[in-house]
């Protein structure tokens, strides 16, 4: 019998990364990035089940809101062009985040929009700028060709 162990694969920092279709010159790469780097969630079930009399009926949502912080560095031109993009235009298109690890596939989100900047502190201390976009994350694409 052979070794039931699966290979653990490996994370890479560095990799995650966030490229914008519509406005490229706002894509994210890793030296323009605090340690905590980028992180993505998600709002809302992908799926609900609906109850009836004698059990459910399932009822999947065609997508979610996903929210992606990214810890940038102020210290950087991508700082500022955050900033400019905040006072002119916060509709920024589609994106994809990438992961740390190249067995994950990169998430794809549409009608993005620049949400928010955190606090910023300005003591000589803290380099970042934590700055927040939501988009649409399609889900349960089998939906559509089930009818």
């Amino acid at each position: 019998m052979s070794n039931p162990q699966v290979n653990q694969g490996s994370l890479n920092r560095l990799l995650a990364s966030v490229v914008f279709s519509d406005v490229p010159y706002l894509s994210v790469t890793s030296p323009f990035l605090g340690k905590e780097g980028i992180s993505v969630g998600f709002e809302g079930d992908a799926s609900m089940l609906l109850p009836t009399m004698t059990g459910g009926v399932p009822s999947p949502e065609p997508y979610q809101i996903a929210n992606v912080t990214m810890h940038l560095l102020r210290t950087t031109v991508l700082g500022a062009a955050y900033k400019l993009q905040m006072e002119t235009n916060t509709t920024l298109g589609s994106m994809n985040v990438i992961s740390d690890t190249i067995t994950l596939p990169p998430y794809q989100l549409d009608t993005c929009v620049l949400k928010s900047v955190q606090d910023i502190t300005f003591d000589g201390n803290q380099p970042g700028m934590v700055v927040r976009i939501q988009g649409i994350y399609r889900i349960n694409s089998a939906a559509f060709f089930s009818l």
